[in-house]
C-alpha cells in the first residue's frame, strides 16, 4: 500500500493567504493578499466605528457606512438605495458618496449612476449578480432575507475587488438596512415621546383646570348653601310675620275696639262706672302701643336678614333671636361633634325649630325654651322644651286628630312638624319637659335622608 504524497508546504500557504502558485509570481500574489487583508482589517474597523454611531441616529450610521464602503473600495463613486415600497420609514432613501460629497438629492445624481440606482429601486434582487462589465460592482441589502436595497459602487483604479470585498459590502448593506429599519422605531418612539410629554402636558392642564372647577364648585355650594340658610332664616320670619299679622294682630286690635265700645258706654255714668271708663282708656292706650309694637315687628320681620349663613348650630342660635317679639327666653346646646348635613335637611331643622319655639311662645305662654342639638355617632336628636302651660297628652290626641281629618286646620303646625321628620327618615315624639312645659324631640338616624328624596319616594 502505497502511502499518499504530502502536499507541498506552499500548500498550506495558499490556504492561509489565498495564494496557489509556487512559482516566481508568488511574492507579486502574497503582497497583493497582504493588501487585501489589510483593507478587510481597516474595513472591519470602520464596520466597528459605523456601529458605535448608532446612537446619533439612522442616517449617522448610513452615511458611516457609506464612507466606510467607499475607503474599503477606494471609490469615486459609491451609491446605497432603498427599493420602492421597502422601509417605508427609512430616511434617506438613497445616499451617494461622490468624491468625498454626501448626496442625496435625485436632481444631482449622475447619469452614470441613475442606472444602478433604477436597479436598486426596482430591482434589488439583481444587485446580487455578477457586473455588467462596466466597472461597477453590486451587492444586495437584506432584512429577514428579504432584498430591501443594495450597494452599487465604481472601485477605484487598479483595486481587484474579490469575493471578500463583496462579503464587506453585504455586511455593510445589511447593517444599513437595520440602521434604516431602526428609522421607524426610532420615529414611532420620538413621536410616542412628544405624544406622552403631549398626554403629560395635557393631563397637567386638566388636572388644573378640575382643580379650579373644584374650587369653583366647592364656592358655589357655599354660597348656595348661604343662600339656603338664609332663605330658611326668612321664610320663618315671614311665617311667623303672617302669624302675627293673621291672627296676634287681629285679636289685638280686636280688644282694642272691645275696650273703647265699653269705656264709651260706661264713660258720663259716673261713680265706679267712671273710674272703670278710665281704666279701659288705660288699657286701650297699652293696647295701641301693642299693636305699635307688633307692627314694627311684623315689618322688621318681613325684611330680609343680612346675617352670614353659618353651620346648622350657628343657624339655631341665630333663630332663636326672630322671637324675642315676646318674653321668651330661648338658649341653644350643642352636644357631640357637629357634621354637615344636606343642605334641604338643615333647612327642615331650622323650620321645624323654628314653628315649635313659636307653638312654645305663642299657645303655651312659655317664658323659657331651650334648643338641644345632639350628634350622636348614627343619628341626630332635636329637642325643644319649654315652661309653658301646654298639655303632651291633648297635643297627642290633637296631632291624631289633625292627621286623621284635618279638621279646619286646627293643629296643623303640629302635623306639619312631623311631616318634616318623617321626610328626614326621623320620627317626631311629644312628652312631658322637665322644665314643666311641652318637650318636642325629632330622632333622625344617619346618613340624613335628603327631604327631596322622600317627596320621591311619596
Amino acid at each position: 500500500m502505497s502511502i499518499p504524497e504530502r502536499p507541498p508546504q506552499t500548500a498550506d500557504l495558499g490556504v492561509l493567504t489565498g495564494l496557489r502558485s509556487g512559482k516566481r509570481s508568488f511574492y507579486p500574489a502574497y503582497v497583493r493578499s497582504t493588501e487585501r487583508l489589510e483593507r478587510t482589517v481597516e474595513a472591519l474597523d470602520g464596520i466597528s466605528r459605523a456601529l458605535v454611531r448608532t446612537a446619533e441616529g439612522p442616517r449617522a450610521l448610513v452615511e458611516a457606512v457609506v464612507r466606510t464602503a467607499a475607503e474599503h473600495l477606494q471609490a469615486r463613486w459609491l451609491l446605497l438605495a432603498v427599493a420602492d415600497g421597502a422601509l417605508r420609514a427609512a430616511r434617506p432613501r438613497f445616499l451617494l458618496y461622490a468624491d468625498d460629497v454626501l448626496i442625496d438629492d435625485e436632481t444631482r445624481v449622475p447619469a452614470e449612476v441613475r442606472e444602478h440606482l433604477k436597479v436598486l429601486r426596482t430591482r434589488p434582487w439583481e444587485a446580487g449578480t455578477p457586473d455588467n462589465g462596466d466597472g461597477w460592482v453590486r451587492a444586495p441589502m437584506t432584512l429577514d432575507e428579504e432584498p430591501v436595497g443594495g450597494i452599487a459602487a465604481r472601485p477605484g483604479a487598479g483595486v481587484e475587488v474579490a469575493d471578500t470585498d463583496l462579503a464587506i459590502l453585504r455586511v455593510l448593506a445589511n447593517q444599513a438596512a437595520v440602521a434604516l429599519h431602526n428609522t421607524f422605531l426610532f420615529h414611532a418612539a420620538t413621536t410616542l415621546r412628544g405624544r406622552t410629554e403631549e398626554l403629560s402636558e395635557a393631563a397637567e392642564r386638566q388636572a388644573r383646570d378640575l382643580a379650579a372647577r373644584n374650587a369653583e364648585l366647592a364656592e358655589t355650594q357655599a354660597r348656595l348653601l348661604d343662600a339656603m340658610q338664609r332663605q330658611a332664616l326668612d321664610d320663618e320670619r315671614r311665617r311667623i310675620a303672617r302669624e302675627l299679622h293673621d291672627s296676634v294682630s287681629q285679636y289685638v286690635l280686636s280688644a282694642g275696639m272691645t275696650m273703647e265700645v265699653c269705656r264709651a258706654e260706661l264713660e258720663g255714668l259716673g261713680g265706679q262706672a267712671g273710674e272703670i271708663a278710665d281704666r279701659l282708656a288705660t288699657a286701650k292706650d297699652l293696647n295701641r302701643q301693642a299693636v305699635e309694637r307688633l307692627r314694627a315687628a311684623i315689618y322688621a320681620l318681613h325684611h330680609t336678614s343680612q346675617e352670614p349663613a353659618g353651620p346648622l348650630p350657628v343657624m339655631l342660635g341665630r333663630l332663636s333671636t326672630v322671637h324675642l317679639t315676646t318674653d321668651l327666653d330661648v338658649q341653644v346646646q350643642v352636644a357631640g361633634r357637629p357634621l354637615p348635613l344636606p343642605p334641604s335637611a338643615e333647612q327642615s331643622i331650622l323650620r321645624l325649630t323654628g314653628e315649635a319655639l313659636f307653638n312654645s311662645a305663642t299657645h303655651g305662654n312659655a317664658g323659657r325654651a331651650l334648643v338641644r342639638l345632639r350628634y350622636l355617632p348614627d343619628a341626630v336628636v332635636l329637642t325643644v322644651s319649654d315652661d309653658g302651660s301646654g298639655d303632651p297628652a291633648q297635643l297627642r290626641r290633637a296631632l291624631r286628630l289633625s292627621r286623621a281629618t284635618d279638621l279646619a286646620g286646627r293643629h296643623r303646625g303640629l302635623a306639619n312638624m312631623v311631616a318634616r321628620a318623617e321626610d328626614l327618615g326621623g320620627r317626631l315624639s311629644i312628652r312631658r319637659s322637665g322644665m314643666g312645659g311641652v318637650l318636642l324631640r325629632v330622632d333622625i338616624p344617619l346618613p340624613v335622608k335628603n327631604p327631596q328624596e322622600a317627596a320621591d319616594d311619596h
